[in-house]
């Protein structure tokens, strides 16, 4: 992975970027897909907008140091954190420049976010953030020392969202994979005392995203799937060679 205290304008532009609000929120909801899209050569990373400091458990350092663990584990070639306030992220003009600012640094092609509807409102805010700023970033006048950059495709992760995905991504090889890094994050997902009214046990939350990732990967006739959803329309050029069985 490369060096999270790089310099922006050092890196080698991403393929795939996801953002999200907490870490492990990516290692949930779309791990499975960063991994397999890293196994097919492309660089892939991860930006976690908050380190969780609101959370019941652990520290934001903790959490930190936890998603460079898990970030090994989903193969990303970069992956940082901008620490901002946990449970008060706002949809204003300094968020938005900030992240455009990222995105034009990092230039990824295709962003992940995390669905626009949620029960948290940091899920749902990210999503906002992050569209706008993907705009924003490829203004030419924005930042005039740094190149305009707008993304070429906003994919939303809709794991949680009670919705017909656009797609579902296979990721029945991973699947294993993501589960280690989701549990690289032991403050979160140990068996301890703390805030156990809150938590369900690790073998309760490792069944749990078993049971959805089969749900998701039933769609497309694998053993797991993670589903995205796109506001666009999805091109298909030749009919008789689309994946998934009709009947």
């Amino acid at each position: 992975m490369d060096d999270p205290n790089e310099p922006f304008e050092n890196l080698r532009p991403l393929d795939v970027l996801a953002i999200a609000a907490h870490p492990d929120d990516v290692e949930q909801t779309c791990g499975g897909t960063l991994i397999r899209m890293a196994e097919q050569g492309y660089r892939t990373g991860v930006l976690d907008l908050t380190a969780g400091d609101m959370g019941s458990r652990g520290t934001p350092e903790i959490r930190i140091q936890e998603s460079r663990t898990a970030a090994e584990h989903l193969r990303l070639a970069w992956r940082q954190n901008l620490r901002w306030p946990d449970a008060r992220l706002e949809n204003n003009i300094g968020a938005r420049m900030t992240l455009a600012g990222v995105v034009r640094r990092i230039r990824p092609r295709t962003v992940i976010l995390p669905y626009w509807e949620g029960r948290h409102p940091d899920h749902y805010r990210a999503a906002e953030i992050g569209y706008e700023a993907c705009f924003l970033a490829g203004l030419k006048r924005l930042e005039e020392d740094v190149p305009p950059h707008r993304p070429f495709k906003i994919v939303y992760s809709s794991l949680y969202a009670n919705i017909t995905p656009s797609f579902v991504v296979d990721v029945s090889r991973q699947f294993g994979r993501r589960m280690t890094a989701l549990f690289s994050y032991s403050s979160q997902y140990g068996d301890t005392q703390e805030a156990s009214d809150l938590f369900p046990s690790h073998t309760e939350v490792e069944e749990r995203l078993a049971a959805v990732a089969r749900f998701y990967g039933n769609l497309i006739g694998v053993r797991y799937g993670e589903p995205f959803v796109v506001k666009e329309a999805i091109q298909i050029d030749d009919i008789v060679s689309m994946p998934v069985r009709s009947i």
